[in-house]
C-alpha cells in the first residue's frame, strides 16, 4: 500500500509541476523536512536545508518572471522540458519499493508525461490569452498556475487519491478537447 500511495504522490507532483517547476520541489522538499514524506535512496538530497534554499529561491524567481510580459513566454520555452525532468524527479524520488528500472520507467512515463501534458496545456492557454487580449491576460493566467501548482502539490502530499482523481479528469478533460480539435477538423476536410 505505501508503494502505491508513494506512486500517487509521485503523479499528483509531477502534474504540479507542469504548473511551476519549482513550486512542488519546494512543498516536496518541506514535506520530507517534516517527516510527512519518505524519499526513495538516492534522492535524500531533495529534503535537506540546502534544497530548501536552493527551491525557494528558484521558486520566487520563476514565480516573478511569469508576471513579466513576454518574459513569460521565453519561461515557457525553458520550463516545458524542466517540467517533464522535474515530474520525472518527482515519481522517481517518491515511488519507493519498487525495482530501479520499474522506478525510472514509471517516472519517465507516468511523471515526465502527466508534467509534459499540464505543462503544455498551460503554454496553450498562455499563447491564446495572449492572442486575445495582447498579453494583458497573462498575469492571471500565471497567477491561475500558481494556485494550481500550490494546490495540486498540497493535495499530491495529503490526499494523493483525490489528486490523482482530480488528475484523471484533468486528463480526460484534456483529450476529449484535443480529440474534438483533430476530428472536428479531419471532418471538415473530408466534405
Amino acid at each position: 500500500m505505501d508503494t502505491l500511495l508513494g506512486i500517487a504522490i509521485g503523479i499528483g507532483l509531477s502534474a504540479a509541476c507542469g504548473f511551476r517547476v519549482f513550486v512542488p520541489l519546494l512543498i516536496m522538499n518541506l514535506a520530507a523536512l517534516s517527516g510527512h514524506i519518505s524519499l526513495s535512496p538516492g534522492f535524500a538530497w531533495i529534503g535537506s536545508y540546502y534544497a530548501t534554499a536552493a527551491f525557494a529561491t528558484a521558486t520566487i524567481l520563476e514565480v516573478l518572471c511569469y508576471y513579466i510580459p513576454w518574459v513569460d513566454h521565453l519561461m515557457d520555452m525553458v520550463a516545458t522540458p524542466a517540467a517533464v525532468i522535474a515530474g520525472t524527479i518527482a515519481t522517481a524520488s517518491v515511488a519507493y519499493d519498487l525495482s530501479p528500472f520499474l522506478r525510472v520507467m514509471l517516472a519517465l512515463i507516468a511523471g515526465g508525461g502527466i508534467a509534459g501534458l499540464v505543462q503544455g496545456a498551460t503554454v496553450a492557454l498562455r499563447a491564446k490569452s495572449a492572442l486575445i487580449t495582447a498579453g494583458a491576460g497573462n498575469p492571471l493566467i500565471a497567477t491561475l498556475e500558481l494556485v494550481g501548482a500550490i494546490v495540486t502539490a498540497l493535495l499530491a502530499v495529503l490526499i494523493p487519491v483525490v489528486c490523482l482523481t482530480l488528475i484523471g479528469l484533468f486528463c480526460f478533460f484534456i483529450f476529449r478537447k484535443v480529440g474534438r480539435l483533430v476530428f472536428g477538423r479531419t471532418k471538415s476536410f473530408s466534405r
